[in-house]
């Protein structure tokens, strides 16, 4: 299973939810592997610490596709191991956004899901992307199985759905028929709060994809980003943890 976690708005615990989805697979069993494409290498930072310098990386890859060298270097030679068990990364890179303009110009949007089909030996691939819909979204997209869109339950946020989702069927339909949104999460959720509730509610009466579990916002959340530990290795039983694992199960039941 290929997974692309994608939104265009900035902020909506993206990094955080694939993250953490890639971890809970790992720790059942499933090889898991990390591939962070935002340039903010936030995804990085969360498994391996913002101090981490690992090479090649994600940049290294792109960089050398733009070469004609026989020894350019292939995916699985950007893979590194993390701390947890089963659970590789291909780390993100600074360098990403200045290689944009090159890569398009040179046609080579269809790399990364050629480069994705030939990994063998991992059970799941979890791809973290920028808040854009730019190069690097679109090739995730083209390469990917699915596509999980967290949804911060703001109304302009809200607005912005259909054009994302409009996007993704469109990139589907072009380029990649396997394709399908998994579903819209949302984050932040407060049950207690009328206008969150009113939002998804609202969504749900459209027929809009609404995944059946909420994530609450919890402070757990930056204290697991400072210790570099996913939830269910920072704290296994707290309830957004609990709440991470029944979206895993949510999303792997309808796989």
């Amino acid at each position: 299973m290929i997974r692309v976690v994608f939104n265009q708005k900035g902020g909506v615990g993206k990094s955080t939810i694939a993250v953490n989805l890639a971890a809970i697979g790992a720790l059942r069993g499933r090889r898991t592997l990390m591939i962070d494409l935002d340039p903010q290498a936030n995804a990085t930072s969360y498994l391996l610490g913002s101090e981490a310098r690992l090479t090649p990386t994600i940049g290294d890859f792109f960089e050398q596709s733009l070469s004609f060298r026989l020894d350019a270097l292939k995916l699985d030679q950007c893979i590194h191991k993390t701390p947890f068990d089963r659970l590789g990364i291909v780390p993100g890179d600074t360098g990403l956004a200045d290689l944009q303009s090159k890569l398009e110009a040179r046609a080579k949007i269809l790399k990364l899901p050629q480069a994705l089909g030939a990994l063998k030996g991992w059970d799941d691939i979890v791809i973290d992307t920028p808040p854009a819909l730019n190069f690097f979204t679109r090739s995730a997209l083209i390469g990917a199985d699915g596509c999980l869109i967290p949804f911060d339950c703001d109304e302009f946020a809200r607005q912005a759905l259909y054009g994302l989702l409009e996007s993704v069927s469109e990139i589907g339909a072009d380029h990649n028929p396997k394709l399908r949104v998994e579903g819209i999460v949302a984050n932040q959720f407060n049950p207690r709060s009328s206008l969150p509730v009113r939002i998804v509610e609202s969504m749900v009466d459209e027929g809009l994809p609404v995944l059946q579990t909420r994530l609450s916002s919890s402070v757990k959340v930056r204290e697991s980003h400072e210790a570099c530990l996913p939830l269910p290795h920072f704290a296994p039983a707290h309830k957004l943890t609990l709440e991470m694992i029944a979206l895993y199960e949510e999303l792997d039941a309808q796989a």
